[in-house]
């Protein structure tokens, strides 16, 4: 049965008259999902799920993009923000709360000696790298990550880079994860020209052959620093973060997304001989000192210390990820969840085993039919996910899979389709060094 999304068709519309893209975020609009299908604007959220406009309710597994970590509408999170709202938002002078969430950072993260807060995960990465510049004298950067640092630097290496100037793309050079011979690579065909190694400590794949420690020990050898963008692995894999989790020591140290529950802030941490630079350097913003955002972060952060709410997330994404993969096994779909609990990716193969975006389309649009929205590309839960929650969705899942087996013939999953297979956002156009090399021995 089809849901009723005609208030929220009807927004979509007229979005698209004045708002290019129809949203400010590429991965909210309505050709990320299964237009047609999915709806389009939510009304409220409280939990673990939200209402759209028509009245409908799902069980959100996108967590705003990976932001929510604590869950919607979080009381002790809200009461911080209102008692600062009475206070003011924003000042002509520093607030004391810059302070004291810096002091609680700086507790709790390694090496985290002084702290500079920005408005998002790409303006934190991007005043590191030029931190990172100032320090060495050096321009280029050896990146290894899944994107999400929109700033010339880094969109040179994607496929919507209009508007960045030529000159960027020879100033970015890409590795593979789990490739340090990659890396040591780049260090030879630039040799004193790598200002820093910008890694993502880890995206869905594990480091193997202690990656991670061979990352340090390369970029000790060059003389670079090591800028670890943990935007998403910052307060979700471990509250110390990934140099916690993996036994990673880097020169600084990027956060967004979890910190805030949702509320726009991000964080630049490391030692103060490096932290220091920013003194000369012009990375400043009327809104970096924002009050609600600090606020409600020191509010978030206390829930975590005080609750232990990330290890509550891993055991119930464990659930989650386990069940889910029993449960598709069990009805012959290869539909897997891979990652980490706390971050997952649903792949899914047709019965030759290449990538199926249609079949992805489908598990999509029969979960979102039962109240169980599954984004396209990763998949989050927060604090305030239920084992209720994980039980009903592999009931789901698991009514989903026999009605597509009932079906499903030829891997025809196109002819269920109610609507338009999500579109993908971006691709890499410069490939990574790895890539590269083949090509050149090809």
């Amino acid at each position: 049965m089809m849901l009723d999304i005609s208030k929220s068709t009807h927004l979509k519309n007229q979005a698209r008259k004045i708002i290019p893209s129809q949203t400010g975020t590429f991965s909210r609009a309505a050709s990320s999902f299964v237009e047609g299908v999915y709806p389009t604007y939510i009304d409220h959220a409280s939990g673990s799920h939200f209402t759209d406009v028509d009245g409908n309710s799902f069980l959100d597994y996108s967590c705003a993009l990976g932001p929510i970590t604590l869950g919607y509408n979080y009381s002790a999170v809200n009461n911080a923000i209102i008692d600062q709202l009475k206070k003011g938002i924003l000042f002509s002078l520093p607030h004391p709360v810059e302070i004291g969430l810096s002091e609680i950072i700086s507790e709790i993260i390694p090496h985290a000696e002084m702290v500079k807060f920005e408005k998002s995960g790409s303006n934190a990465v991007t005043g590191a790298v030029r931190v990172a510049r100032y320090i060495t004298k050096r321009e280029k950067i050896a990146y290894c990550g899944s994107g999400g640092v929109w700033h010339d630097w880094q969109a040179a290496m994607v496929s919507r880079d209009g508007g960045v100037p030529e000159f960027n793309k020879e100033l970015i050079k890409i590795f593979d994860y789990n490739d340090p011979d990659g890396l040591e690579q780049i260090f030879e065909d630039n040799p004193n020209e790598i200002a820093a190694v910008v890694l993502e400590p880890t995206v869905y794949e594990k480091p193997t052959k202690d990656f991670l420690q061979k990352v340090r020990k390369i970029t000790d050898a060059n003389n670079s620093l090591l800028i670890l963008d943990e935007i998403v692995t910052g307060f979700r894999l471990d509250l110390m973060g990934a140099q916690k989790f993996f036994g990673l020591k880097a020169d600084l140290v990027c956060f967004g997304k979890g910190m805030g529950n949702g509320l726009p802030i991000s964080a630049i941490t490391g030692k103060e001989e490096f932290m220091k630079c920013f003194d000369d350097l012009w990375v400043s913003s009327t809104n970096n000192s924002e009050t609600l955002s600090l606020a409600g972060s020191i509010a978030v952060i206390n829930e975590m210390r005080q609750k232990s709410t990330i290890p509550a997330c891993w055991d119930i994404g464990k659930k989650l990820f386990d069940e889910w993969n029993k449960t598709t096994e069990k009805n012959n779909l290869n539909v897997k969840l891979t990652g980490y609990p706390v971050r997952m990716k649903m792949n899914c193969f047709n019965s030759k085993n290449k990538i199926s975006a249609s079949l992805k389309a489908l598990i999509m649009q029969e979960m979102v039919k039962k109240g169980v929205f599954i984004p396209q590309s990763t998949i989050f839960l927060s604090y305030s996910h239920t084992i209720e929650d994980v039980n009903y969705t592999i009931e789901s899942l698991d009514a989903v899979c026999r009605e597509i087996n009932q079906k499903i013939s030829n891997d025809d999953f196109d002819k269920f389709l109610e609507g338009t297979i999500p579109l993908q956002i971006w691709n890499m156009k410069i490939p990574s060094i790895k890539d590269h090399s083949e090509s050149k021995q090809g």
